[in-house]
């Protein structure tokens, strides 16, 4: 879906929680996220510190939208 998403022109970040498979897919701008059942967020800390962590994780995202990239590029913390 991404890849199909991009060729119609769009930007695409992928933010997923296992990188192997989104590389496997031809996904060009990858963010990993937190686990497969929360990728936006953790059930085990304070809702301040999920927000936080959920702001961090979209930051990223637009800051990968924004990059040129060349290749597949996972954007790490």
């Amino acid at each position: 879906m991404v890849k199909e998403i991009e060729r119609a022109g769009l930007p695409v970040v992928h933010v997923c929680t296992v990188v192997p498979i989104s590389l496997t897919v031809g996904a060009n701008k990858i963010i990993p996220a937190v686990a497969i059942p929360h990728p936006l967020g953790d059930p085990e800390v304070s809702m301040e510190e999920e927000k936080l962590l959920r702001k961090e994780i979209i930051k990223r995202a637009i800051k990968a939208l924004e990059t040129e990239i060349s290749e597949q590029t996972v954007f790490e913390e």
